[in-house]
């Protein structure tokens, strides 16, 4: 593809939480490992606290930190969790279930790249407001804006969660937008577009604490990771 991009429609398909828990019971290695949560595609939004609830119980002693994921454009009405109140709701929900654990858990928000400065404004407000860890910034974009692709060929490609290159600026857009209105008050792990060296230090200089690889890897290959870390440290 001419864009170095990807267009998914996977939603949240997996075995389980539960299936997922036994899995992660098992493993041997000490890489950190975070549990990316949402509801499932038939649960209505009025009942989606009880699947965020479910998933966050069954993984939590074996997660070393979460993400409520609101932002998938695969899985019907999810987005609309975004909005303000829905959201502080959420959040606040499962927050308060990892306060009462012994040891809590990281807690972090995954939004969309689409999101409004003024909706921005409101996830600032309510990432300090229900005490949560950070935001993961972004997730894929629906936008089909400034392709190479043809448009016909784009169409027929059909709906879902474009990720890759087209993603790199509206993403760092993003991270720096929230570094900026909440002061550096709470991390920003940095996702969208990583394909090189520089769109990784880009991303931090923007204000995100750590950054992830989706889609480079893909066309890059898993020797960018090393490339990336190189460039951190040179850059010191």
């Amino acid at each position: 593809m001419p864009d170095e991009a990807v267009i998914n429609r996977m939603g949240f398909n997996n075995d389980g939480a539960e299936v997922i828990a036994e899995r992660l019971k098992k493993r041997k290695s000490n890489i950190i490992v975070g549990g990316n949560i949402g509801k499932n595609k038939v649960t209505p939004n009025e009942e989606a606290e009880k699947d965020y609830l479910a998933c966050f119980e069954q993984l939590f002693e074996y997660v070393d930190y979460f993400v409520i994921n609101v932002s998938s454009p695969n899985t019907p009405n999810l987005r609309a969790l975004q909005e303000k109140e829905p959201l502080k709701k959420l959040l606040n929900t499962v927050q308060q279930r990892n306060l009462q654990k012994p040891k809590p858990k990281p807690v972090l928000l995954k939004i969309a790249p689409d999101l409004s400065n003024e909706q921005l404004d409101d996830i600032v407000e309510i990432v300090k407001e229900t005490g949560i860890s950070g935001v993961v910034a972004t997730n894929t974009t629906i936008s089909r804006e400034g392709l190479k692709t043809s448009k016909a060929a784009v169409e027929q490609l059909g709906a879902g969660g474009l990720s890759g290159k087209p993603v790199t600026n509206r993403s760092t857009e993003v991270i720096r937008y929230l570094h900026k209105k909440s002061g550096g008050t709470f991390p920003i792990i940095g996702v969208g577009g990583i394909h090189s060296e520089k769109d990784a230090l880009e991303k931090l200089k923007a204000g995100a604490s750590l950054v992830q690889l989706y889609t480079g890897y893909i066309y890059e290959g898993p020797a960018l990771v090393k490339r990336i870390k190189k460039a951190i440290l040179a850059d010191r």
